[in-house]
């Protein structure tokens, strides 16, 4: 994963002309890492897999940080987290070609491409390492981020209806969307 890290940081430039530094997630970013979730509506968060805005929850995770199983990506922009996207690995096992790619954006920074940056950013690294598909895990009412992961090439691969419950116990439906990456191989041969 070493090799992958190099590539960091990177400014992008986003819709606006707003510039944006991406670079894996450190220990220090702790403080700055929590309150970026803050900023996220609670009406999402409750949508969330994990109680984000508990300071044990992010310090956890700021402490055991394996780049190799979790890469976790920040978008730093006017001096602060607007964005996390992290690409997540199971390095043995029946799904170790398969990565899963999820991504939080600050309410305030939405609407201007970083979403998708960050996310084909993840793609390329997810090539890069070997892998052969990607996943992406939605509750069935986040339309705008489905979109955005549809127009990267991710599909629906299931839907099941109230199949899981928020942070308020709500069932909402679960979809699974995917996309295959196509290998430097697979690409040489379609010409």
């Amino acid at each position: 994963m070493d090799d992958y890290l190099e590539r960091y940081p990177k400014t992008v430039t986003l819709k606006g002309n707003l510039e944006a530094t991406l670079r894996p997630l450190v220990a220090a970013d702790e403080k700055a890492f929590h309150e970026f979730f803050c900023t996220v509506p609670e009406t999402e968060r409750l949508l969330f897999k994990h109680r984000v805005t508990e300071p044990e929850v992010i310090h956890d995770w700021c402490q055991r940080i394996d780049y190799g199983k979790i890469l976790p990506l920040l978008a730093i922009a006017d001096g602060k987290i607007v964005a996390d996207a992290s690409l997540h690995q199971q390095l043995g096992g029946w799904k170790r070609h398969i990565g899963r790619i999820s991504v939080v954006v600050h309410p305030g920074y939405r609407g201007r491409g970083l979403a998708r940056k960050m996310i084909q950013e993840l793609i390329d690294v997810a090539s890069d390492a070997g892998l052969e598909k990607l996943e992406a895990e939605f509750l069935g009412n986040q339309q705008a981020a489905r979109l955005a992961f549809a127009e990267l090439g991710f599909s629906d691969l299931l839907v099941l209806p109230d199949y899981v419950k928020d942070m308020q116990a709500l069932a909402h439906d679960y979809v699974l969307m995917g996309r295959h990456i196509i290998t430097d191989e697979e690409y040489a041969g379609m010409g």
